[in-house]
């Protein structure tokens, strides 16, 4: 089993916290978000995966490249960096791996996590996993037969097709025969909107007769921009409740309340404040006189006299005085 992840996008709704790191490896409850990612596509494939090709921006640098591949290798598999000059499509960004596309394979885009209770059938020539929303007109959706099988593809339809909406994530049995018709679609120039889209392809699958079925999630949590991470970060927080990860090494904590659940990484500091429900701090970090609930705060941040809600304050922050719902960047000051 090979996965494949293309994150080489610059992460514009998550501003200004992409400005210093990739999106998919912001923290979320201590863990980067395309750690989790892999962790729990490993958890369902129901086989051993063999290798984890990650497909990023050519700036994003050696540190992250060593962290993507000891991602890979945690989980037992070869990590395999690969590069995305342009942003030209989900078509072109998943054949920048077209070496490591070959036999079964998971496509999966790492703005998003799951939680899912089944094994995936590998049996099963294709796989996109959905989900049913209220409102999916922003979203691409799928319509299926009487058989349960996708019948149709639909970009973020202006009237109703479908309530099943595609959250990223795409099994091939064949993988070869995937890149086949990516490479067409390149080869031709064929784009939608000046990209080269993979929906296309899949489109194209479906005429040949290659039969896809929906893979239905019990949760799907989304990453895209500030309010859905924290909303993301309290909902990992309430499923990891108990667990001792949660908890780092050389946590201080004086006179101060921690409503659970809540993640608390190494050397953090916590002093006269009140913290949770629902936060997660990285290491190094300290409240101070503070009131923090419902928030992302990253690793060496200060906050200090200070009441902050719903909010996400990147690395090496300082947040002083009274604020409310922030979304703050890395090596931040701010003073009220």
């Amino acid at each position: 089993m090979k996965i494949i992840i293309p994150m080489a996008g610059k992460g514009k709704r998550m501003r200004p916290h992409t400005l210093t790191v990739p999106k998919p490896l912001i923290k979320v409850a201590g863990k980067p978000i395309v750690q989790r990612l892999v962790e729990d596509i490993t958890k369902v494939c129901g086989e051993k995966v063999d290798e984890i090709a990650f497909i990023i921006g050519p700036d994003f640098g050696k540190e992250v490249e060593d962290n993507l591949i000891k991602i890979a290798e945690d989980q037992g598999a070869k990590g395999t960096i690969c590069y995305q000059d342009k942003a030209l499509g989900t078509a072109h960004a998943i054949m920048c791996a077209k070496d490591s596309i070959t036999g079964k394979t998971v496509v999966a885009f790492a703005d998003t996590l799951f939680r899912a209770d089944f094994v995936m059938d590998t049996d099963q020539e294709g796989v996109i996993w959905v989900q049913g929303i209220e409102d999916p007109r922003q979203f691409g959706v799928v319509k299926l037969n009487d058989a349960g099988v996708i019948t149709d593809f639909v970009e973020k339809p202006e009237t109703f097709i479908s309530n099943l909406a595609i959250i990223g994530i795409y099994y091939f049995k064949d993988g070869d025969n995937l890149k086949k018709e990516l490479q067409y679609l390149l080869d031709n120039n064929i784009t939608e909107k000046g990209e080269f889209q993979l929906t296309n392809a899949l489109e194209n699958m479906k005429k040949k007769g290659i039969a896809f079925t929906p893979g239905k999630v019990t949760e799907w949590l989304d990453c895209g921009n500030k309010d859905a991470t924290v909303y993301t970060n309290q909902r990992v927080l309430e499923y990891e409740n108990g667990s001792a990860s949660l908890r780092g090494y050389n946590i201080i904590t004086e006179n101060s309340l921690i409503i659970e659940p809540c993640f608390i990484g190494d050397n953090v500091v916590i002093k006269n404040s009140i913290v949770g429900p629902h936060v997660s701090i990285g290491a190094n970090s300290s409240v101070i006189d503070g009131v923090v609930k419902n928030c992302i705060i990253q690793s060496n941040t200060k906050i200090s006299h200070a009441l902050i809600a719903n909010s996400m304050i990147g690395e090496g922050a300082e947040v002083k005085g009274k604020s409310l719902d922030l979304s703050m960047s890395d090596y931040t000051t701010l003073s009220l």
